[in-house]
């Protein structure tokens, strides 16, 4: 296994509010552990809310004791919620604060993923699926088929999310398991990238480079194409072997 990960300010924003984690090692009982996390909130409040939501999120995850992972991970994501929104309670400058949260592990050949708001997770294969469901109210228009998908990148409330960790006492993640097979490649990004590069040339950039080279180049095409927001790209390579005969 191989993973890469990489943020940058963009173009436009005077802080980075994106955090990320990237870990091919064990983590407490999870075998490996990928987390992007948005933040969102005036000043320095997203900033706060994103990088202490996955520092609560991973030291939930070292404390643990190995079980049922997916339910580890389920914990860790309700933890990390209750911690921001005290936080967020005690503190006036952070008042209103949260985080999109899309956080991953992969055990043998399966991926398991978990979400809270618009960060994505992407598996790249013979083409490129989005795996996770993002939670903005485009993205509910999308669904119902109100407006289609090309329509939704360029909606002038694409980035109102309905779902984040913090703004709540509770929150509920959304939990994904995938079967991956030999060659596939797994991303996961903020909307800082899906917003400025198609799904189809993220497909291009993934599969022709190893995950330092593509996650660099995503950065610096989706600066080219105004970097509008904070950019976060981690691209994790499983190394799934092909199955004895």
């Amino acid at each position: 296994m191989q993973a890469y990960a990489r943020t940058d300010i963009g173009q436009v924003r005077a802080v980075n509010q994106d955090v990320c984690f990237c870990s091919t090692s064990p983590v407490g009982p999870l075998p490996n552990l990928f987390i992007v996390a948005d933040g969102m909130g005036g000043h320095q409040a997203g900033d706060y809310a994103s990088r202490y939501a996955i520092e609560t999120f991973v030291d939930y995850v070292k404390a643990g004791a190995p079980g049922n992972l997916v339910r580890v991970v389920d914990a860790a994501v309700k933890t990390a919620n209750l911690k921001v929104y005290r936080k967020s309670k005690e503190e006036e400058r952070l008042a209103g604060m949260g985080t999109t949260m899309v956080a991953a592990f992969v055990e043998g050949t399966q991926l398991y993923a978990a979400n809270v708001g618009d960060s994505r997770l992407y598996l790249i294969g013979s083409e490129i699926n989005q795996v996770t469901e993002d939670h903005s109210y485009v993205a509910a228009m999308v669904r119902a088929g109100e407006i289609s998908a090309e329509e939704a990148r360029f909606h002038p409330e694409k980035n109102v999310i309905t779902r984040a960790v913090g703004v709540a006492p509770s929150v509920k993640a959304d939990f994904f398991e995938v079967d991956l097979a030999p060659g596939d490649k797994i991303l996961m990004c903020s909307d800082g990238l899906s917003n400025m590069l198609s799904d189809e040339r993220m497909f291009e950039i993934i599969s022709q480079h190893d995950p330092h080279e593509a996650a660099d180049l995503l950065i610096e095409e989706a600066n080219a194409n105004g970097g509008l927001d904070n950019i976060t790209a981690l691209i994790i390579e499983p190394g799934v072997k092909e199955a004895d005969q």
